[in-house]
């Protein structure tokens, strides 16, 4: 984060966004405020959570890391792309506001019992509720009887709050347990030295292979997010998935550059990195679109194949 004038610099994603005092950044989880006489960026969306469930690791989608696992999965607000087939658009696209609800102090209840590993646990609780590190923490190691292994900051994209990934993530692996991540990957390499020694595992998007298709329909960056798998991969557990979307990223050329790139980052970092090709179903903007068909998620992978050890298909 860097102060100039009447301006502070975000640099938790590749935006690097300048803002003025009460301004947030497109992310909705990030505003600067005035801390004496110094500007600064505040993390909002520090233990808001609109989202806790425990489910199977597989459904992150890890299929490589503790398979028949479970694990409690936490989702915040907001996200620093806007692509218009979100499949969480409610709370990625959303921002909150207003003041926090009453009794934050309150450990979750959830349906179901703690010694039944059904997958289908979801916690009680209102829109959006704040859990300390320590409160989640908490919660994870009461759901070890259930088969869970730690938490997965997910649903939305986590990185927009790394603050709050590392301060939960330090007291996780004091219990013993681990912290994953599901995200879009769009993360600053700042971001990425604060956040990498506490991740043991991740499922990064990678949404396209057009650099311009990354620019103009889901405002983002694709080098950002291919430093980000190159580096993460160096570090930890990684899972990639693209989720396929008729007539734009659905060519047998751009599968073929996703996964002999994704082949030769895997033998870089020593790791072969499992892919999963993702049929869509319409949602936000794209809510009128027809979903993928299934026999092109097949075809598309029988082409990763020819370059990568692990491909699997997703929705189908």
């Amino acid at each position: 984060m860097r102060s100039e004038n009447s301006t502070v610099i975000c640099d938790v994603c590749f935006r690097h966004c300048r803002l003025r005092e009460g301004q947030t950044g497109p992310c909705m989880a990030r505003r600067c405020v005035k801390e004496g006489n110094d500007l600064t960026v505040s993390p909002e969306g520090y233990g808001l959570l609109t989202a806790l469930a425990l489910d199977p690791i597989e459904k992150k989608p890890l299929y490589h890391f503790y398979p028949g696992s479970f694990i409690v999965s936490a989702g915040g607000y907001g996200c620093n792309l806007k692509c218009p087939f979100c499949q969480n658009h409610e709370i990625s696209l959303s921002e909150y506001s207003g003041s926090l609800p009453s009794g934050i102090s309150g450990m979750a209840s959830a349906r179901g019992t703690e010694n039944t590993p059904s997958g289908d646990i979801s916690f009680d609780m209102p829109d959006v509720r704040y859990y300390s590190p320590e409160e989640l923490t908490l919660i994870c190691a009461k759901y070890r009887k259930a088969g869970n292994i730690g938490i997965a900051f997910t649903y939305n994209e986590p990185t927009i709050i790394p603050e709050y990934i590392v301060d939960t993530a330090r007291l996780i692996r004091s219990e013993g347990m681990k912290t994953v991540l599901v995200t879009n990957g769009s993360a600053s390499d700042e971001t990425l030295d604060k956040i990498l020694p506490w991740i043991d595992a991740m499922n990064i998007d990678l949404k396209s292979f057009d650099r311009e298709y990354y620019k103009k329909v889901l405002h983002g960056d694709l080098d950002t997010v291919l430093n980000f798998i190159t580096r993460s991969a160096r570090s930890c557990h990684v899972e990639v998935t693209t989720l396929i979307i008729p007539g734009e990223n659905d060519s047998d050329e751009e599968m073929m550059s996703i996964a002999s790139w994704l082949a030769q980052t895997g033998k870089k970092s020593g790791r072969d990195i499992p892919f999963h090709i993702s049929r869509f179903f319409p949602r936000s903007v794209y809510s009128k679109r027809k979903p993928t068909d299934t026999g092109r998620i097949y075809e598309l992978s029988d082409i990763a194949r020819k370059y990568l050890r692990f491909v699997h298909e997703g929705n189908v």
